[in-house]
């Protein structure tokens, strides 16, 4: 890491084409520096020279998780070693924090310096990598409030890189559109409750399946000030890449598509390409669990995560573990210590672990792509973020669906109403131990599961044919690599 890691593009004598260098910038959760790093990857292996840019924070929790020295440690080091030594470099800077600053009981003020203090650093660091602005784009998440402006100072194009579904940075980018009409920040009252048949791109959605930030009443909170400047960069990008994959969402993406440049190129990181074994993105020390799923019989598992970042309350964790129990099905949990809290490291009911003795696991963490393609695997409670709907469509294993916040809500809706390959079992504050027991055996043994499997076949060679040679988003991104490379790449007399 360092400045002797960031290079001048292009090497040799005599007539020669730059490559164009992209700078890619993750956002600083799990969720989203899993896609970025693997995009990281694939622009190296089509010629590109990549600087990826990683805050302190998130870097010092991917070395501790690993139990190894952050001063050394490098994600891409594996991904430069290996046979097709992609030129990958790696940056870090800081969010305007201390490292031992908890950055999930203290949300608001992080997310404070998120919106006010990341910029200044961030451009700090982009005014030293950034050599020759002629050959260089700046490939950075939706969500950040600063690529659009950061990119016009130092005159390079810029990429907005949208990890989540078509659908939702459709809503996103016609918050205008929903407020005109009363469904969101009306000024004549609370929001109307009738279906919503009016975004382009999508044919009716009804509000309770908005995401949660839409369908506040309440739009001052920081989170909410992030969105709004984090669209209207948005608008001004040059270029958006999309982590799904167009034959799942067509309406939305062709709606995309006649408002800019939009390329629908997921699902990123499947399957793995040749140097993605060098990069370690997870944030938790995961456990190993392949020798307990090996032990179980074909189907039988139920898998439960509520992934990297969200939370849920006692009461919800303690009514899902009740149903778990009362279910009688195989379980493997991955648990966060923060899951509830940071300062609740012990969540669960008393008598959990007796009541579930010889059938359960459960673990801090876990590698879930793994887990998700053991054949032991026969559902998943989910939070329903994208990167584990994703996961679980590609091993094809059905959805028990619970969602928490932001996306969630939106994303269960294509999990179940319109590719039907999961179930509900319940909203925030209304979740029941008998509902969730008779949905896990409903999905795991019952012939719900059977049609959800069923289902999950199309989908999944969807998903497959999408990312196969001269599949959709295989010539998606090829069409965004020709067109990036033809205004970054220049050729030039030495």
């Amino acid at each position: 890491m360092g400045h002797e890691m960031v290079a001048s593009n292009g090497a040799g004598g005599g007539r020669r084409t730059t490559k164009p260098h992209a700078v890619v910038i993750a956002y600083p959760y799990q969720g989203h520096v899993i896609p970025a790093a693997h995009l990281a990857l694939r622009l190296a292996a089509r010629g590109f020279a990549v600087t990826f840019v990683n805050t302190e924070s998130v870097h010092e929790q991917t070395a501790r998780a690993l139990g190894v020295d952050r001063h050394r440690y490098d994600i891409f080091a594996g991904a430069r070693a290996s046979a097709d030594a992609l030129d990958v470099r790696y940056e870090l800077v800081s969010d305007g924090f201390p490292l031992a600053f908890d950055r999930s009981l203290n949300h608001d003020q992080f997310k404070e310096g998120e919106l006010h203090v990341l910029a200044a650093h961030v451009e700090e660091l982009l005014r030293r990598v950034v050599v020759d602005p002629a050959s260089t784009c700046l490939v950075a998440d939706t969500f950040f409030v600063w690529p659009a402006t950061l990119a016009r100072k130092l005159g390079i194009p810029y990429v907005s890189f949208w990890t989540e579904p078509a659908l939702i940075f459709n809503l996103y980018y016609h918050m205008d559109l929903l407020a005109a009409h009363g469904h969101f920040n009306s000024s004549k009252g609370p929001p109307r409750k009738d279906t919503i048949t009016y975004v382009p791109g999508v044919p009716a959605i009804e509000p309770h399946e908005l995401m949660s930030y839409l369908q506040d009443t309440d739009v001052t909170s920081v989170v909410h000030r992030i969105i709004f400047k984090a669209f209207d960069e948005a608008r001004r990008a040059d270029y958006v890449l999309c982590n799904t994959v167009e034959e799942l969402e067509p309406s939305t993406v062709a709606a995309l598509r006649a408002e800019k440049p939009f390329y629908a190129v997921g699902p990123i990181g499947f399957p793995r390409a040749g140097g993605d074994a060098g990069v370690a993105t997870s944030m938790w020390a995961e456990s190993d669990c392949s020798q307990w799923l090996d032990a179980q019989p074909a189907g039988s598992v139920l898998y439960i995560s509520f992934g990297s970042y969200a939370h849920v309350t006692r009461q919800e964790l303690q009514d899902i573990a009740a149903g778990v129990v009362g279910s009688g099905a195989r379980f493997l949990w991955a648990m966060r210590p923060d899951i509830v809290s940071s300062d609740d490291p012990d969540p669960l009911p008393e008598g959990f672990a007796a009541a579930c003795a010889g059938r359960g696991l459960v673990v801090p963490w876990c590698c879930q792509v793994e887990v998700l393609a053991h054949a032991a695997l026969g559902g998943f409670l989910t939070h329903c973020g994208w990167n584990s709907v994703l996961e679980s469509v590609w091993a094809g294993v059905p959805m028990l669906c619970f969602p928490l916040l932001t996306d969630q809500f939106t994303n269960r809706r294509l999990v179940v109403r319109e590719w039907r390959v999961g179930v509900p079992i319940g909203d925030r504050g209304k979740v029941f131990a008998d509902e969730v027991a008779a949905r896990i055996q409903g999905v795991i043994s019952g012939e719900e599961g059977q049609q959800l499997r069923q289902a999950l076949k199309k989908v999944r060679a969807k998903l497959k044919a999408a990312v196969a040679p001269g599949g959709s988003s295989q010539r998606s991104f090829d069409d965004f690599v020709d067109e990036l490379t033809g205004r970054c790449g220049r050729t030039l007399m030495s």
